[in-house]
């Protein structure tokens, strides 16, 4: 199966060079960016709950916590603000909001699996060993899927969200041990990741353990195979016209199939370049009446089903359970989510982020643009892939970016 997100980067570098634009932010972001048409979702999602400011520390899982956050205190800039309550505070979830990023960890999402993946972290014992403790949860021999596959087998949704996430988390204990690279993670100020890879930058920020995070990834690609088996859906690329166009492609696709056939767009992936999901009658109508809209091109995507759409509902509700379930504290430094391109202090937000993530559009462009507008110095991907320096390079051909593969 082609990966979804290795055919996004080759269909980046395709797009027409002129297709650059400016996506708007929310309301509260830089006034220097241009706008356009593209909005972001309008949630509400500041409540404000109490929860144990020094679980993290007294867990079992402390240790595992902190092999994989930042160390230094000054670079984390969490400052605790809110009422004390004996052991508890109140978390104001607009904690980050004023970041301003010199230093990323970045962390790719499904499609950037590889066979072979995961051979090198070998070499490096405390990179292992998170394979070892990943086949205790998983219940199968990950490393050795990862390292021989068969592909198909790597590239089913069950298999391979667990497996980028362990490997990219591999891959900062490699980083770590090599020249410098303990400071390096140490001056990380702020981390994001493409969809699977937010899981990721918030085990890298300490929002809650290695173990926890890898359930959480196992759980959300099987109920995200469930709900894909549950009805026909499919995802197209859309190459060669901005947001604005993509939107009015889809509304004159909606036009001529039935709800259940509806599509929209699911992942502002970078410009000229964007994902539209829905149902497969919705997509053929995409894929019909591109040319018309002056589309360079449309190619289908080889993935279960339509994700970051209603169509991933049944998903919701399991992986609500699973986070209501799950320690999560906040993060130590900036994470900043798939939905609204913000960072997020909250845990009680957090969770609601990650339930709504896997129904709502990947606002990846924005991401980027807004990192490198706040002055974003240089940017490390981890894990397998380049996909993540690719489209950096492509919205931004000056910027900085370092590959770290395990």
């Amino acid at each position: 199966m082609h990966s979804l997100l290795h055919r996004s980067l080759i269909l980046c570098t395709l797009s027409s060079s002129s297709s650059h634009f400016a996506l708007p932010l929310p309301s509260n972001s830089l006034s220097t960016m241009a706008s356009s048409s593209l909005t972001l979702p309008s949630i509400s999602l500041h409540k404000q709950l109490p929860f144990n400011a020094s679980s993290s520390d007294s867990s079992s899982n402390s240790l595992q916590i902190r092999s994989l956050r930042p160390r230094n205190p000054d670079r984390s800039r969490v400052f605790m603000t809110g009422v004390s309550v004996g052991s508890q505070a109140l978390v104001n979830d607009s904690l980050f909001s004023g970041y301003n990023p010199t230093s990323a960890f970045l962390f790719p999402g499904q499609g950037a699996q590889a066979v072979g993946m995961g051979k090198e972290a070998q070499n490096v014992p405390a990179a292992a060993e998170l394979y070892k403790r990943a086949n205790d949860i998983l219940g199968f021999d990950l490393l050795d899927i990862c390292i021989n596959g068969p592909k198909e087998k790597l590239d089913s949704t069950v298999i391979s969200q667990p497996a980028i996430y362990v490997t990219s988390l591999a891959a900062v204990e490699l980083f770590r041990v090599r020249d410098g690279g303990q400071q390096i993670i140490d001056s990380v100020d702020v981390t994001c990741g493409l969809s699977l890879g937010e899981y990721t930058a918030l085990a890298f920020a300490g929002a809650f353990s290695f173990e926890d995070g890898l359930k959480l990834v196992k759980l959300r690609g099987e109920a995200m195979q469930e709900a894909a088996d549950a009805a026909k859906s499919a995802m197209v690329s859309v190459i060669g016209l901005d947001s604005e166009k993509v939107q009015q492609l889809c509304d004159a696709a909606n036009q001529e199939v039935d709800e259940a056939d509806k599509v929209q767009i699911a992942n502002y992936l970078c410009p000229g370049n964007y994902a539209v999901s829905g149902g497969v009658k919705g997509v053929e109508a995409v894929e019909a009446k591109a040319k018309s809209f002056k589309a360079r091109m449309t190619v289908r995507l080889a993935v279960a089903g339509a994700f970051h759409t209603s169509f991933m509902e049944p998903a919701v509700s399991r992986l609500e359970a699973a986070l209501a379930a799950t320690e999560i504290t906040t993060p130590k430094i900036p994470v900043i989510s798939n939905v609204d391109a913000q960072p997020h202090a909250d845990p009680d937000t957090i969770k609601k982020i990650l339930a709504l993530q896997v129904t709502s559009p990947v606002q990846w462009e924005t991401t980027v643009k807004t990192l490198l507008t706040k002055g974003l110095k240089k940017s490390y991907e981890l894990g397998p892939g380049k996909v993540i320096a690719g489209i950096v390079k492509r919205m931004d051909k000056s910027a900085v970016i370092e590959n770290v593969g395990a």
